[in-house]
């Protein structure tokens, strides 16, 4: 695990939004706190899907983050992403690496499974994501235990995501073994501020 005293934020879209006022959003929290990444992430068609990419990816470049796309590398790259998010494990590695060009970022779900994770790594992954690590109703898995992370930060270096269910104590227990967290419906729940709850994690891991 790189040399860092906290995890970085990682932020997933919802499935399903108004473009103009999401940009708007995550514009302004882009300003407000330090984000690593955005993964935006299909849920409409591919015309909407292309406008939200280009808005997505000015409002992001534009403020020196990433947006990786959980979709097709084809249109990532057409639309001048930083990557991909593979929801299959080590699977579509390699056809996504012929896609994109050199340095783009590929990386990949593993469930909770060690195993993958290091397929997904010897494929050439960038980072691989473990999840959900709490009980969601949005996921079938159970959830990754912290020894998952424990053992991949001490031994692998690869960056670990962890993602899904993560709560507040959840996210500080998670802050000393994984790279990264992976913050989605945590903050864009409607009635509350995406602000303040992103805020509420960034005071518990730092």
């Amino acid at each position: 695990m790189p040399d860092q005293s906290q995890p970085q934020i990682y932020l997933i879209t919802p499935r399903v939004f108004d473009l103009n006022a999401f940009d708007t959003d995550l514009a302004r929290l882009l300003d407000a706190l330090p984000v690593a990444c955005v993964r935006l992430r299909s849920g409409e068609s591919v015309d909407a899907l292309s406008r939200a990419a280009d808005a997505l990816r000015d409002t992001c470049h534009g403020r020196d983050v990433a947006l990786v796309l959980e979709g097709p590398a084809s249109l990532a790259q057409s639309h001048g992403l930083d990557g991909v998010h593979l929801p299959d494990g080590a699977r579509s590695i390699r056809a996504a690496r012929k896609t994109l060009e050199d340095g783009a970022i590929v990386g990949a779900f593993c469930d909770g499974s060690r195993h993958t994770g290091l397929s997904a790594g010897e494929a050439g992954a960038d980072y691989v994501a473990f999840g959900p690590v709490t009980a969601t109703g949005l996921s079938h898995q159970d959830p990754v235990d912290l020894a998952t992370f424990a053992w991949w930060s001490e031994m692998i270096e690869l960056p670990v995501v962890a993602e899904g269910g993560i709560t507040l104590d959840a996210a500080e227990t998670l802050a000393p073994v994984c790279d990264f967290l992976a913050l989605g419906p945590e903050i864009w729940a409607q009635g509350q501020s995406a602000e303040t709850a992103l805020r509420e994690y960034v005071a518990r891991i730092t």
